[in-house]
């Protein structure tokens, strides 16, 4: 009996041994340029407008006046805040998805702590509790899931995404416990005329309430960067993520490194609900995150979980969503045409990565038998 040949495929997806510094970069440059042009094309087919002049705009609408850059790089620090938060957990393989309901929990907690003891507690002694309140909740927030996943091996992706959902219900409930006036679905401005709770400004120059938020920001990527670079428990980290065979062989006690990381993960994002409520917005509803907890998943896998590139990062996605935005009503578009905008930048940014990482190796002919 003949035997069959078997057709070999086409192709084979390789994952490289490596890529020199400068041709990723060189990829990296090719895809932004690239998805540039496909979104001049796109807006330019539907306006009629000059490309130049599209994205002039959205340079206009990230730093067009003093006042919307330093708004960019507040949305900068919050953004990059989160995406430090989620890092260290990365990097153990312990996919916490639940930044978002950590930044909310975090928030409420500060919320309580200056809706229920502002008249009751000095104003830099309320700012401490509020700072360990929102660390702690969103600590043992994130801590839930850890426990399971370090006791009994579950699912941390669906437990962390799951308690984001109970976050935003119990925001929810607290907002119409709260709410000011009673019925409006909403706590409007906490402590609006004593502004207890309220963070410091520092300095008395325009941009001084958004520089806050930007030193925080500065001081824990610094930290984030040694911590996972040089410290003991960094080390652990990277142990725990690359094998928990591995890590238990040489001593390492794994439980109590994904319970501990949990819990800086979370802290962090506390801290972002903190800031959130006590320094930029001064009230508390579910959608204050903005859906940032999610968008700082991609950051941190963009940064390649490196504390120093996700500033870039994350300034190239506020820049896009800024910009894209001020595109969108300059033009006179809906806000969905500046999503899509944004999408497709993202998607070339992403896709290139796959080219960073592997590399297509084609048929060279002939069969297998």
């Amino acid at each position: 009996m003949k035997e069959k040949k078997k057709h070999e495929p086409l192709f084979h997806i390789v994952k490289r041994d490596g890529m020199t510094f400068k041709k990723a970069v060189l990829i990296r440059v090719i895809a932004i340029v690239s998805a540039l042009v496909l979104c001049a094309l796109i807006t330019m087919i539907v306006t009629g407008e000059n490309p130049i002049s599209i994205y002039g705009t959205m340079g206009i609408g990230a730093f067009g006046s003093a006042r919307k850059t330093w708004i960019t790089l507040q949305n900068v620090s919050i953004l990059l805040l989160i995406a430090l938060a989620l890092t260290p957990a990365f990097k153990m393989r312990f996919w916490n998805i639940g930044g978002e309901g950590q930044v909310l929990i975090g928030g409420l907690a500060a919320a309580a702590c200056m809706i229920k003891l502002g008249d009751k507690l000095p104003n830099a002694l309320l700012i401490l509790i509020m700072f360990v309140a929102s660390l702690l909740a969103g600590g043992i927030w994130s801590v839930i899931p850890a426990i399971f996943k370090a006791k009994w091996n579950t699912n941390e992706t669906l437990s962390t995404l799951m308690m984001n959902y109970i976050a935003t219900q119990l925001v929810a409930f607290f907002t119409v416990l709260w709410e000011v006036p009673k019925g409006s679905g909403k706590i409007g401005i906490i402590n609006q005329n004593t502004n207890a709770g309220w963070l410091p400004n520092i300095g008395e120059f325009s941009g001084s309430k958004y520089l806050l938020t930007i030193i925080i920001a500065l001081l824990i990527t610094a930290g984030m960067f040694i911590y996972l670079a040089f410290s003991k428990q960094g080390y652990e980290i990277s142990v725990v993520g690359e094998s928990v065979n591995t890590a238990r062989y040489v001593g390492i006690k794994v439980e109590k490194v994904i319970i501990r990381t949990a819990f800086i993960s979370g802290a962090i994002c506390g801290l972002v609900g903190l800031l959130l409520v006590g320094g930029i917005n001064h009230t508390l509803t579910t959608t204050i995150a903005g859906g940032q907890g999610f968008t700082a998943v991609m950051v941190s896998w963009l940064a390649k979980f490196n504390p120093i590139t996700m500033i870039f990062a994350s300034l190239l996605i506020v820049f896009l969503s800024r910009g894209a935005g001020e595109v969108a009503t300059g033009f006179g578009l809906n806000q969905s045409f500046s999503d899509i905008l944004t999408g497709i930048i993202l998607f070339f940014i992403i896709g290139c990565e796959f080219f960073i990482t592997y590399r297509i190796s084609f048929k060279r002919g002939g069969h297998k038998k």
